[in-house]
């Protein structure tokens, strides 16, 4: 069967309109004009109306851009900010919508008790909600011909209301500024300017109830902005009237104490009861339609458990299951008896609602990406206003309570953080990442000097031919990277169509496993001429990017083919300021069980304190440094001293590890004679960590990792190191 839609009136003006006027109009109006005078009555209206009009304003303008589906704000807070951030604001708002049914309801039995006083309260709740329930399960479009005739009642009451300016006597020399006397609920012991506000606020936030049947409109993207915003304007209007009506058919004492002022002074008083009545029933009756829609939107997103039941539809569209689960809290709402409690929490989600809407069209226009083009546009303050104001609102009602309610929404965002869920169509986030990155950038280079050595992490580069070289060195890898560093991988094609299927497939699973530990990695695949052009002018073109790598990291052993490639390679390094990491694993022994650390440092200048420079040890010893805490291992510093001017004391050595700031338990001895044989003297090691010094090539590398067999880590620093910073 075709699922039913509706159009603007149906769809969005009527139901927002029988939200905004609701049980305050009727009953709490006059009580504001006798607290807070007209000129006070007047600043309470405008500025809450300033929040929500602002709200329905983003609301619309975010409309007019996207392809909004069902749950209304919470589809639109999805679309940008992400289903986590969508989903920890929709639960909280499905649930305020559904208790809200229950306040409704409690609202009506008040009005039917003027009528029917000997009647239980509980028969009476339970009667209105079965009233609710049978209308909203016969459907939607049932539902909105109830409220036709709602409608028309609530537009008799309104000018018998006005009526009142003809058959009383009237008071023109009414307050422009109140005393706020307060009420008979706290024996006229006196009130304030935003206890007033409190109290008359929640008349207007109906301004999300035709948004929330975004998922049953013909045109959301036309109905949404023109019925809510001609709803909020014309609403506005009614209400600045009333405050003069009131001011003039009775004095402010009895504004102040006599809620039913409309009801008595009316010029028919049976219709503006029926109009109470009927304003409760319909709001009700909105709550319970819309809340539902909400519900289907969170089970289309797979964000609730059994999902796939609460986005079922019935043969006449309708979220039979979604309407069933929300009568069960209804019911559970009226069993509570008295929500006062947790009424002012329900006010609270739905201006953290508000307050997120307006966010996030001021994230789409600062963001200002080629797809934010809404029909409606506009100015950044107005999203600004609505989003400061609603989270003012919320601390200014009750701070503790605002409190308690953001720590709620949070908690559902760590939920669902935790469920690692997925949107298919993608959101704005990455946008809104970019930007802040692009900011970032432009203030880095603002800041950074030619040489910025404090800022230095490992940014690997890492050119891959064979799967070997990546899977023997994947663990060495994370260790140096882990948890800030990245890696990108530098495919180089063969000929061989198969080899390269394989090496994609293994890249691709290699770069998941870096993901699962959070780190930054990616790869590209560049059809191989020759190695080291490939790899210089890789190198070249990286250096005028920001996010670029600074050391190139290398895994070969004594089988790889073409070793030269990589003498040429440390040429190029050290021509492009790059630095160099070659590991060469040895065979049979790989990484030991990685606790262990010999650090070699060769070539220390004699003024190493004075200038604070150690030569080429720098990146030897960062990558030390580095391994060592992800191992949770420890360092022995073996100094080979070669250079009879090179005089190192007891008092050096500490210097040295103050310095570098290595870890306690490090140790640092003097060494004389070559590099192969101290290395030979030190086997009891997991891994050997050497500066490249003048003269070594690759093949002297391998060479001593062949004869101490152990495995070895060869570094040359590029110009942006210092482990003495």
């Amino acid at each position: 069967m075709e699922r039913k839609t509706f159009g603007t009136f149906a769809g969005v003006f009527t139901p927002t309109t029988l939200t905004i006027l609701g049980v305050i109009m009727f009953i709490r109006q006059p009580w504001v004009v006798g607290n807070a005078g007209v000129l006070g009555a007047l600043g309470i209206v405008l500025l809450a109306v300033a929040i929500t009009f602002t709200t329905a304003l983003s609301l619309s303008s975010i409309t007019t851009n996207v392809r909004i589906g069902s749950g209304g704000a919470f589809s639109l807070i999805s679309q940008s900010l992400g289903l986590e951030i969508g989903g920890a604001i929709g639960i909280p708002f499905y649930f305020a919508q559904a208790i809200a049914v229950a306040m409704y309801i409690f609202g009506f039995r008040e009005g039917l008790e003027t009528l029917i006083p000997d009647v239980n309260t509980l028969i009476l709740d339970l009667s209105i909600f079965i009233l609710v329930m049978t209308i909203a399960f016969v459907s939607t479009s049932f539902a909105f011909k109830i409220q036709y005739f709602i409608l028309g009642i609530i537009v008799l009451s309104l000018f018998s209301i006005y009526g009142a300016l003809f058959v009383n006597d009237l008071n023109f020399d009414f307050e422009w500024f109140g005393k706020y006397p307060g009420s008979v609920d706290n024996n006229s012991s006196g009130s304030s300017f935003w206890i007033v506000f409190a109290v008359f606020f929640p008349a207007v936030t109906g301004v999300m109830a035709g948004a929330n049947m975004s998922g049953d409109l013909t045109n959301p993207r036309k109905s949404i902005p023109l019925g809510t915003i001609s709803s909020v304007i014309s609403t506005t209007i009614i209400y600045i009237s009333l405050i003069f009506v009131a001011a003039v058919i009775a004095q402010p004492a009895e504004l102040a104490s006599n809620y039913n002022v409309f009801i008595d002074k009316a010029l028919f008083g049976p219709i503006v009861l029926a109009g109470l009545l009927g304003a409760t029933l319909s709001s009700a009756l909105g709550s319970f339609v819309g809340a539902p829609r909400i519900l289907l939107a969170l089970g289309e997103k797979n964000i609730l458990p059994k999902s796939e039941l609460l986005a079922k539809l019935s043969n006449k569209g309708e979220p039979v299951n979604a309407m069933l689960i929300t009568a069960l809290i209804v019911f559970l709402g009226i069993s509570l008896r008295d929500l006062n409690t947790i009424a002012p929490i329900l006010t609270m989600f739905f201006m953290i609602t508000y307050a997120m809407v307006n966010i996030v069209a001021l994230v789409e226009h600062t963001l200002g990406l080629p797809s934010y083009r809404p029909t409606l546009k506009m100015p950044i303050i107005v999203p600004a206003i609505g989003a400061l104001g609603s989270i003012a609102i919320m601390f200014v009602i009750n701070v503790l309570v605002a409190l308690f309610s953001l720590a709620f929404i949070v908690i559902f965002y760590l939920y669902l953080v935790k469920m690692n869920i997925k949107s298919a169509a993608g959101d704005s986030r990455s946008g809104l990442f970019t930007a802040l990155a692009e900011w970032a950038t432009k203030k880095t280079n603002n800041l950074r000097q030619e040489k910025e050595v404090r800022s230095w992490r490992p940014d690997l580069l890492m050119p891959v031919i064979m799967p070997k070289e990546l899977r023997s060195s994947f663990k060495l890898i994370h260790s140096i990277i882990y948890p800030k560093g990245s890696i990108k991988l530098l495919a180089l094609r063969n000929k061989n169509e198969q080899e390269q299927k394989d090496l994609e497939a293994f890249l691709r699973n290699s770069v998941q496993k870096f993901k699962e530990s959070e780190l930054s990695v990616s790869y590209t695949i560049i059809d191989n001429v020759d190695f080291n052009t490939t790899l210089n002018v890789s190198m070249q073109s990286l250096n005028v990017a920001f996010f670029k790598p600074n050391t190139i990291f290398a895994s070969i052993d004594s089988e790889t083919p073409n070793l030269p490639y990589y003498d040429k390679l440390l040429a190029d390094t050290k021509k492009n300021s790059f630095g160099l990491i070659i590991y060469i694993p040895f065979s049979s022994a790989g990484l030991a069980i990685e606790k262990s650390i010999n650090l070699w440092m060769t070539n220390i200048p004699t003024d190493w304190k004075e200038k604070f420079e150690i030569s080429n040890n720098d990146l030897s010893t960062l990558v030390s440094l580095l391994i060592c805490r992800n191992w949770e291992g420890n360092i022995n510093v073996h100094i080979i001293i070669n250079n009879p001017e090179l005089e190192f004391s007891t008092i050096d050595i500490e210097d040295l590890h103050t310095m570098i700031r290595f870890p306690k338990s490090t140790t640092i001895s003097l060494k004389q004679g070559s590099l192969l044989e101290n290395v030979n003297r030190e086997r009891e090691t997991d891994i050997n960590i050497f500066n490249i010094e003048e003269g070594m090539n690759v093949k002297d590398m391998v060479n001593i990792v062949s004869e101490s067999r152990v495995s070895a880590i060869f570094c040359t620093d590029s110009e942006f190191e210092s482990v003495l910073v």
